[in-house]
């Protein structure tokens, strides 16, 4: 986007939120001590993404 007012651009995303949380590096880290214990013994071959959500749409 180009010529693009970031004075008019604020006002149109003022109050939507399209990611409820920014992600944290602990968030990776939480997954990827879960794949390393027993609890996901029946994960295999998956690709688990950490997008808050964003491919769910």
């Amino acid at each position: 986007m180009t010529n693009v007012d970031p004075f008019g651009m604020e006002q149109s995303v003022r109050g939507v939120s399209l990611m409820p949380k920014a992600g944290q590096v602990s968030d990776i880290a939480n997954i990827a001590l879960f794949l390393a214990s027993e609890d996901s013994g029946l994960i295999d071959g998956v690709a688990i993404a950490a997008d808050a959500g964003w491919s769910a749409y």
